[in-house]
């Protein structure tokens, strides 16, 4: 399997042992996908984006005492190529990339620009954890039957994983429709956690946890945390998570629950501003550190 070099890969890993394919548990897979973007537009320039803020993340990371890439090994490979390719079609791709991958027993961290790309990615995922469930991080609830004329929209994405059958656990959601609030007090398959009730709970991360199932796939918006803290996304709403409540909340479904494979989505880069990506690259990496510690505890 080809991968990137050290001036393309993920944090700039020039020990070819630590991100060959064949050494690394951690593979890295970049879907610039962009079709059906609402408010702004540029989340297909997002995953090379975050590859770049990463070369600037140290290996070290003082929350785990380790370097995490050491210990695991991280692959990045080069950008899939969806020309032609929408809808249903670049859905159907990301489920068959993935699977090769999955296949080889790698664990998938995937960087998606419109939030659609996550569909194909549990597919895949669902085909082979068959009691999935999925962790939502997000300001929208993405539950829209269609949304434009389009039932493959970024805003739709989460209607067609409930129709795959898998419990939903949505967290930060603060925007949504009346449609998709009904969806939610209707279906036994979707607990989702309001940005305004868990400031008002106290063990909201245990219950948000307790409503998964063992195998956890995990999607990230990047609007899921407030724009003071990732400004750069497509479609920005106040109120958001902050940092450390979204890293405790990360920390304890990974020692809880079997954590399978993530994707980080919506970063739309802006010109003179990097927070964003690099605060994603640097989730990226502390999700990963938590998976690789828990799997070293294991043993």
């Amino acid at each position: 399997m080809k991968t990137l070099p050290e001036k393309s890969n993920f944090l700039g890993i020039e020990e070819q042992k630590l991100c060959s394919y064949e050494n690394s548990r951690f593979v890295i897979q970049q879907l610039p996908y962009e079709h059906t973007s609402s408010y702004l537009k540029g989340s297909a320039k997002g995953p090379g984006a975050i590859i770049k803020a990463s070369h600037y993340v140290e290996f070290y990371d003082e929350v785990l005492d380790m370097e995490t890439f050491r210990h695991s090994g991280i692959a990045t490979l080069p950008p899939v190529n969806f020309k032609g390719k929408v809808n249903r079609s670049a859905v159907d791709l990301i489920e068959k990339e993935t699977l090769k991958l999955l296949a080889d027993s790698k664990f998938v961290v995937s960087f998606g620009a419109e939030h659609t790309v996550s569909l194909g990615l549990v597919q895949a995922h669902l085909k082979k954890f068959r009691d999935l469930s999925v962790l939502q991080i997000d300001a929208h609830s993405d539950l829209r039957d269609t949304y434009h004329g389009n039932k493959f929209s970024h805003a739709c994405v989460m209607a067609r994983v409930h129709e795959l059958g898998v419990n939903l656990c949505q967290v930060g959601i603060r925007a949504q429709c009346k449609e998709e609030a009904e969806l939610i007090k209707s279906s036994k398959k979707i607990k989702t956690f309001y940005a305004h009730q868990i400031r008002q709970s106290n063990n909201w991360i245990e219950q948000a946890t307790n409503s998964l199932t063992d195998h956890v796939y995990i999607t990230i918006d990047a609007d899921g945390f407030d724009p003071s803290v990732v400004p750069a996304v497509g479609t920005a709403e106040p109120g958001g998570l902050f940092w450390e409540e979204v890293n405790r909340l990360l920390e304890n479904v990974v020692q809880n629950k079997n954590v399978v494979g993530f994707d980080i989505v919506e970063i739309a880069p802006a010109r003179g501003e990097i927070l964003s990506e690099y605060t994603m690259a640097k989730l990226a990496y502390r999700l990963m550190g938590f998976i690789t510690r828990k799997k070293s505890k294991s043993y």
